[in-house]
């Protein structure tokens, strides 16, 4: 079924590493580490664990000069598993003082997050900031202006909180504080081009936690810079409320054609795999037709037709099965990332999402023939039945998978990965 393509906001575009930011490349899925950056081993394995999961770019902590020790060994541990994911340095309050005493961190980052309300107040964080600027310019790395709610410069709020007291219609708070965030970034942006960073080497974003206040933020934003920006909902939450606030947040965003890079900021549950964040964003572009990661597998919700939990299980199966064969079809064959998968429950609507699917599946419901026709690209091709229907559904993908796909050239395939091993 074919759909308007969204237009994308004509931006200036940013290279970090081997990835490019803006203009009409694709939207950039970035993710970042919970591991403390002085663990080397542990922040490299995680950081190799969210790049395999698809996080394009990966952040992390450098907030300690241990941290920033480490940065070096983290690129190299990286390299060496064959992982050439861009890292960036997340910096605050000490960012000036890291990325000078220790060049090598500096120059083995892709790029670095400042934000303008922890660099310092006054003279002394013009200065600080000054000395952040001075070295991506020596260096050659660009820069995210990454400006949140939380942390917003204060003195910049009293300021044009007294300046609106002072107008004939006061503007409510909200309002102001959304304008201080736009300013505060722009603020930012210019001086750091006064300062001689290249306008091409400068990313925005600014982040709230609250999905309208996001929505008016960016709207406002992208009419007064052709900066590429980075959006993310901040402190998004955890379990369905974060994944649902982001979804609603950016949703709205990219169908206007606004950002370039996206993160999804869910707190994850103990223990739980930091990697959610990446699904969460890549499925929030691949659903919009945006881009394409992962086969995406439809599947009813179940009604009283359906009371069996067959096709549930089958469904559920099936979409953990393609995500965990991607990395190695990424690797084999051309397209398949676009693959659709769709999984049914009754002869209601199992039998036309089947054929609109590349594979489909439509399972018997309550009071049904004990059968499954098997649809492959519109044409029923094989009717299942017996205990084993799972097994032979997951062949018939594997053998799509194989004989419709080409295969990627060998000159193509990204680096071999290899297991990080504990020194």
């Amino acid at each position: 079924m074919s759909h308007s393509p969204i237009l994308r906001r004509n931006t200036q575009v940013v290279q970090v590493g081997n990835i490019s930011i803006g203009g009409s490349s694709p939207i950039v899925v970035q993710s970042m580490t919970n591991t403390d950056t002085e663990d080397a081993e542990g922040t490299a394995r995680q950081v190799f664990e969210l790049a395999k999961a698809g996080s394009e770019l990966v952040r992390i902590t450098v907030n300690t000069t241990e941290a920033a020790a480490q940065v070096p060994r983290i690129r190299k541990m990286l390299d060496d598993m064959g992982c050439d994911v861009p890292l960036i340095g997340d910096f605050h309050y000490n960012g000036h003082r890291l990325l000078t005493e220790f060049p090598e961190c500096a120059q083995a980052l892709a790029k670095y997050r400042i934000n303008p309300g922890n660099v310092g107040k006054n003279r002394k964080g013009e200065d600080q900031f000054a000395m952040m600027i001075g070295v991506a310019k020596q260096y050659g790395k660009p820069v995210r202006i990454g400006v949140n709610w939380g942390s917003l410069d204060q003195d910049l709020v009293v300021r044009m909180m007294d300046a609106n007291a002072k107008l004939p219609q006061p503007k409510d708070v909200a309002e102001v504080t959304r304008e201080a965030l736009i300013v505060s970034a722009l603020e930012a942006a210019k001086r750091a081009e006064e300062l001689g960073l290249s306008h091409d080497q400068i990313v925005l974003s600014c982040k709230v936690s609250e999905v309208q206040d996001l929505i008016a933020v960016y709207r406002e934003l992208t009419t007064r810079s052709d900066y590429p920006l980075h959006l993310g909902l901040t402190e998004a939450g955890m379990g369905s409320k974060g994944i649902v606030a982001s979804t609603a947040a950016l949703s709205v965003l990219l169908q206007q054609g606004i950002g370039d890079t996206i993160r999804v900021s869910l707190t994850p549950e103990p223990g739980g795999d930091r990697t959610q964040e990446v699904v969460v964003a890549q499925e929030i572009l691949q659903t919009m037709g945006l881009r394409a990661f992962a086969p995406m597998v439809t599947a009813c919700p179940g009604c009283g037709r359906t009371t069996s939990t067959v096709f549930q299980e089958l469904a559920q199966n099936i979409q953990t099965y393609l995500r965990a064969q991607m990395p190695t079809w990424r690797e084999q064959f051309v397209g398949v990332e676009e693959m659709r998968v769709a999984v049914m429950g009754c002869i209601v609507n199992g039998p036309g999402e089947s054929k609109l699917a590349n594979i489909g599946i439509s399972l018997p419901g309550t009071g049904e023939s004990p059968s499954a026709p098997v649809y492959v690209d519109g044409e029923k091709t094989v009717t299942l039945r017996g205990d084993n229907i799972a097994d032979e559904f997951t062949q018939i993908v594997n053998d799509y998978v194989t004989s419709k796909y080409a295969k990627r050239a060998s000159s193509d395939k990204p680096a071999k990965r290899i297991e990080i091993k504990a020194v």
